[in-house]
């Protein structure tokens, strides 16, 4: 039976909540669920590589119900998707992969780095997000390309990494991340208003 393994990079930049209820579903539907923290080329990151790694593997050990079908492998980390898709195939061989976008990713998809040679290895799953339509259009184009896709019959979720970075927003986090933050000082303009949070959730 060929293993079907969902590939999920993300630059999230800190992984919220939203991400860690994608990696659950996922896991819901997938045998696998490999994923990595991203750079994206496409934005400045304020927390390492490293570091945004380290907060996904918290996330993912907050999923007591799924851990062992979510697999963190920095290691296919790369700013081109063919190339980390290269990597996936390299090390599971016989496996139907499908790499797994959000929403805001699908209008540009079509200039990303021999687009038509990373449809031709993988599926598509669409997550739907918040401010984020998914036209027709963007469809057609994709299928075109020789994108086979899908949507993912999930609630657009508040995954977005700026309602904290930018809105100060620490609801949107989860406990160990939050607590990975305050205690390596990270986005430092959010810093205090964390810690007031955490003692607040302590008292």
């Amino acid at each position: 039976m060929v293993k079907k393994i969902a590939l999920f990079g993300t630059s999230a930049d800190p992984p919220t909540a939203g991400h860690q209820k994608i990696l659950g579903w996922l896991a819901e539907h997938y045998d696998t669920v490999i994923v990595w923290a991203s750079d994206n080329p496409f934005k400045e990151h304020q927390a390492s590589l490293e570091n945004r790694s380290q907060m996904l593997q918290l996330a993912i050990e907050e999923i007591d119900s799924a851990q062992d079908k979510i697999n963190l492998f920095p290691e296919l980390s790369d700013r081109r998707s063919l190339i980390t898709i290269q990597k996936a195939r390299d090390i599971w061989q016989n496996a139907e992969f499908t790499f797994v976008i959000g929403a805001d990713l699908l209008v540009q998809i079509s200039s990303w780095y021999h687009i038509k040679e990373l449809l031709a290895q993988v599926k598509i799953l669409i997550v739907p997000r918040p401010g984020y339509r998914i036209e027709q259009s963007d469809l057609e184009n994709l299928k075109n390309l020789g994108g086979n896709f899908k949507i993912a019959a999930l609630d657009s979720l508040k995954a977005s990494s700026s309602a904290y970075r930018v809105q100060g927003d620490s609801t949107v986090l989860t406990p160990a991340v939050a607590l990975y933050i305050k205690q390596r000082n990270l986005y430092q303009h959010n810093s205090e208003f964390l810690f007031q949070e955490l003692e607040a959730d302590i008292c």
